[in-house]
């Protein structure tokens, strides 16, 4: 029974890790936008003879300059309920910047409007405020066969060139002007007189640091480390310093990977509680782990047994939480499918792994108790 609960807690883990991927997966369609798609007729007149570039997921972005510095753009996504935005920033991150957002309401009635971002809280959104300069009538928003198209017009002091640009969608439809938190977002640097973009101005690699320190970490280190010390014990002492050293440098790539979560939060201030709640309690245990090692009781101590208790089902729910919070870091960090199929086949690596070492233990603890006849 000992050997059945032992796997039945890693097996959990990857799992339930296996369908929290599935579960938290974003809710973004699989449908995609191109520039081979042609204009609603009622857009054709006036925003005719455009360049277009597929910009983020399925944004398409069709834009076009004129003598007198006025940017025509019409943004177009899938789309079924919420709002879409285009923001203009000084330095690629939201506060401080404004945004042209489109949406059609609840009575079919549809609205473009300049919001200025002057904080994160929906309360620091504020509508027909800002500092692009625009024409109202000359803004359009339009539903078409599951697309929305936000058009409109601004006017600059002179030709965009290299400029730092948002995008992001929101699943509520704005109430009384108030935009709620969007679902996802991206900024790049758009370059407008060649259409090319040099991707994301947010810091991209601090971002990537984290997800990759922490996923090898809590992800692939650790549940090798635990493996080691559930099939390995034949290899004695081997197997324990094997364990004991995996899971040291498992610990400590993941403390660099929470050091670059911290400073990333620093950085873009991104507001997701439930991923930096699980991270604290994950590290709190792993610490705790890293200080029971040092205070194991000998093997003939009274108090070994409880050392071990706590050991093996703390380190069970560290691997199961870490696990969690990998799949929600993914979600929340618009990763992309790349990182979802990379974990995905880690977890089926791991997943078949255990299974076949655990049908071999249990054959050979099945062949070595089965009795033997006595003549």
């Amino acid at each position: 029974m000992a050997r059945t609960s032992g796997v039945g807690a890693l097996l959990v883990v990857v799992v339930l890790a296996a369908a929290s991927a599935v579960f938290f997966a974003p809710a973004v369609t699989a449908q995609t936008s191109s520039c081979d798609d042609a204009l609603p007729a009622e857009l054709a007149g006036n925003y005719s003879g455009m360049a277009c570039r597929p910009v983020w997921n399925n944004f398409v972005l069709r834009y076009a300059q004129d003598g007198d510095n006025v940017l025509r753009v019409v943004l177009s996504a899938m789309y079924s309920s919420g709002w879409v935005g285009m923001g203009f920033s000084k330095d690629g991150m939201m506060v401080g910047s404004s945004a042209m957002v489109g949406w059609v309401g609840k009575t079919g009635l549809s609205h473009v409007k300049q919001f200025a971002l002057n904080g994160k809280s929906p309360s620091m959104v504020v509508a027909d405020r800002g500092f692009l300069v625009s024409n109202g009538r000359d803004h359009t928003v339009l539903v078409k066969q599951a697309k929305i198209y936000l058009a409109f017009q601004l006017r600059f002091p002179s030709p965009l060139k290299q400029q730092q640009v948002l995008f992001a969608f929101g699943s509520s439809i704005p109430v009384n002007d108030r935009l709620a938190e969007h679902q996802d977002k991206t900024s790049v640097n758009f370059d407008f007189t060649t259409g090319s973009s040099s991707g994301s101005s947010f810091p991209s690699s601090l971002k990537k640091a984290h997800g990759a320190l922490n996923l090898f970490a809590w992800g692939v280190l650790l549940p090798i480390g635990a493996i080691v010390a559930r099939y390995c014990r034949g290899w004695d002492p081997l197997w324990f310093y094997l364990h004991a050293g995996i899971q040291f440098v498992g610990f400590i790539l993941g403390l660099a990977g929470v050091v670059a979560g911290v400073s990333l939060y620093g950085k873009i201030q991104a507001d997701h509680p439930a991923h930096r709640g699980l991270g604290i309690f994950v590290l709190v245990l792993g610490i705790l782990q890293i200080l029971a090692f040092f205070l194991r009781p000998n093997k003939d101590s009274k108090y070994r047994k409880y050392w071990n208790w706590y050991h093996h089902w703390a380190g069970r729910l560290v691997l199961f939480f870490a696990a969690i919070n990998i799949v929600v870091g993914i979600k929340v960090g618009g990763a992309g499918n790349s990182w979802k199929i990379g974990y995905g086949f880690n977890l089926a690596i791991l997943l078949i792994t255990i299974i076949t070492l655990e049908v071999l233990a249990w054959t050979r603890w099945k062949n070595n108790s089965t009795p033997t006849t006595t003549y």
